[in-house]
């Protein structure tokens, strides 16, 4: 597949909004956004074979549309300013992507594509290779939707009074599910014909978006629903102990659940079946539907695959498996104990003391808390050592000790805004991938992090030159794995968070003056560079994303009801690192744009 500017994005979209006022305390807006996304080829590159080059395999395409309701209801309740707001989202997408470089780190490689000869021999050191393996080429298929409802009410006393507080609540429902299917176009030739049983989910009760045989392609398929419940309330109050002098007072209480469904099969023991063995893979409806039992399914046997209960023992369970399976008991054991559901609750907390020694300056300091809801792990259970892959992630959390200042300065001419900071992380939450403890991705609280930084913006307009206007901003940052908590080399103690540049600042001058005949005219030139970072927080996929410098320059002229302008971006035609990832063994990196110039105009109708 070999073609110049093969890669092309179509958008569409629209936006509507409406207002009405209902009385003179009460007003309703409402809104809907529709868009639509549709991509092919593919837009990262192999950093390896050059600037902006890539090999894939199978075509690559999206098609990506949401729909968004939204509506605001505000109004008053005698002294009290009334808020709700909510909101609805469907999105859908279908996404065909090439995954042939799964060859260099798949294992099981050769039991999908090679014939049995080709396959034995790959697992015998002694044997000489014999057989046929067929085109690794691999694609997958991915079919998701995603539905977001949200609802807020909160209530906020006079902003003018000494006490003022803002108090309220809020719900959020989000569910997403998703098929996705791994597909070997070369396993047809080892299981098409020859009597090899069609492929389908787990058997049984619970989620399931299609019942029928995978395709002639596919040789594994997840079919998950997830569904994320969120409830919180929170409350603010601020106190302004003198004209110069407020402190503010938060919390927020929260309460989330997180539900995992669906079955993840693939085709094992079938190339020695009439039947589908319904082996290896995970039955996630059987695993975490809290019943307090669980059927054995990584035994190619039928009559290995046994159903065990509470009311077995771990002694029990050993005894009833084949010898060569005896080391899967303690998992099993666990695996009849998995939850239902991921609960977590907890009440974070926000203490901000301001001062205002004259109308020019601010100086304020901050401590808060925050988290990351948890969710559920598709191998909980199993065992590595002392170590279990916990069925429920953890919550990370964050504590956030905050300096910070605003300031107008030099007649109003100058202003500095900043704030120094400290953050603490505990439990930091990673994505795992280590054979070592169990062959299958897997979430955890890896360990602890810190982070610290000053950042700031700065605005400088000149009475001496009129019309002329500097802005910068910048940041830095320095960060730290403090603490790694599993037995696991893919997180380092003393590395860095990912995408946390050392330092990052952007600086543009805007210069302005009239033409004659009512124009104003414009020249904006603009620099922006970022330190280096890294893409990963896991030893394996970490990679560098290069540090960078973007030059542009825009110029135009605006009337009384239009604006055009002309505009050169990425002057130095930089190659512009925006994300990286170095995932089975290949990195992949993204780009900005080239040097591309460009033309604009707005026109505003009477």
């Amino acid at each position: 597949i070999e073609e110049k500017n093969q890669n092309d994005a179509q958008y569409f979209g629209f936006r509507v909004s409406a207002l009405k006022e209902i009385n003179e305390n009460w007003s309703l807006q409402v809104g809907y956004a529709h868009q639509e996304l549709e991509t092919d080829g593919i837009y990262l590159a192999n950093p390896d074979l050059g600037d902006h080059e890539i090999q894939t395999y199978e075509d690559n395409s999206l098609s990506d549309e949401f729909d968004n309701f939204s509506w605001t209801l505000k109004g008053r309740l005698g002294a009290l300013e009334a808020v709700y707001t909510g909101a609805f989202t469907d999105r859908t997408a279908d996404q065909r992507i090439d995954y042939s470089e799964y060859v260099y780190v798949a294992q099981y490689l050769p039991y999908y594509i090679c014939d049995y000869s080709a396959y034995s021999s790959a697992y015998d050191p002694n044997a000489d290779p014999t057989g046929t393996c067929y085109a690794p080429n691999l694609y997958g298929e991915i079919d998701s939707n995603l539905t977001v409802q949200t609802h807020e009410l909160r209530f906020n006393t006079p902003a003018d009074k000494r006490i003022r507080a803002t108090v309220g609540g809020f719900i959020s429902d989000t569910e997403l599910k998703e098929r996705v299917n791994f597909n070997y176009p070369g396993n047809k030739f080892i299981f098409g014909g020859a009597g090899y049983p069609d492929n389908f989910r787990f058997p049984g009760p619970g989620y399931s978006s299609d019942d029928t045989a995978f395709g002639e392609d596919t040789i594994f398929r997840n079919d998950t629903r997830r569904t994320d419940k969120q409830l919180g309330v929170f409350g603010e109050a601020t106190f302004d102990v003198s004209d110069q002098f407020a402190i503010t007072v938060g919390g927020r209480y929260y309460d989330n659940e997180v539900d995992l469904e669906g079955t993840a099969n693939s085709s094992f023991c079938n190339l020695f079946s009439q039947e589908d063995r319904n082996a290896f893979g995970t039955d996630i409806n059987d695993l975490y539907d809290g019943d307090g039992s669980y059927t054995f399914t990584r035994d190619c046997n039928p009559a290995n695959q046994i159903t065990f209960t509470l009311a077995d023992t771990l002694d029990d369970i050993r005894n009833a498996l084949p010898a060569n399976r005896q080391n899967q008991a303690e998992r099993i054991f666990n695996e009849i104990r998995a939850p239902d559901k991921a609960l977590a609750d907890g009440f974070i907390k926000k203490v901000t003391a301001t001062f205002t020694p004259s109308s020019e300056m601010l100086f304020y300091a901050t401590y808060s808390e925050g988290y990351r809801p948890g969710l559920l792990n598709r191998p909980g259970g199993a065992t590595s050592g002392s170590f279990t892959v916990p069925f429920e992630l953890q919550t990370d959390d964050v504590q956030n000790f905050e300096l910070g200042w605003k300031t107008r300065m030099a007649d109003n001419q100058l202003q500095l805004n900043g704030s120094a900071f400290y953050v603490d992380i505990t439990d930091l939450q990673a994505t795992i991938f280590d054979t070592s403890i169990v062959n299958l991705f897997f979430n955890a609280n890896a360990g602890d992090a810190k982070i610290m930084g000053v950042e700031g913006e700065i605005t400088y307009a000149p009475r001496s030159m009129e019309g002329l206007t500097f802005t910068g901003a910048y940041s830095f940052l320095d960060t730290e794995i403090t603490e790694v908590k599993i037995p696991t080399d893919d997180v380092r103690v003393g590395d860095s968070l990912s995408f946390a540049p050392a330092y990052q600042f952007n600086a543009r001058a805007r210069y302005e003056w009239e033409t004659g005949g009512g124009l104003t005219a414009h020249v904006m030139p603009q620099v922006v560079h970022s330190a280096k970072s890294f893409s990963d927080i896991i030893v394996k996929n970490r990679d560098e994303i290069k540090g960078w410098t973007k030059l542009s320059a825009s110029a135009g002229l605006t009337g009384d009801n239009w604006s055009g302008e002309i505009f050169i971006d990425n002057i130095l035609d930089a190659n512009i690192e925006l994300n990286r990832q170095h995932i089975n063994d290949v990195s992949r990196v993204s780009y900005a744009r080239p040097m591309n110039i460009g033309a604009r105009l707005s026109v505003k109708l009477d």
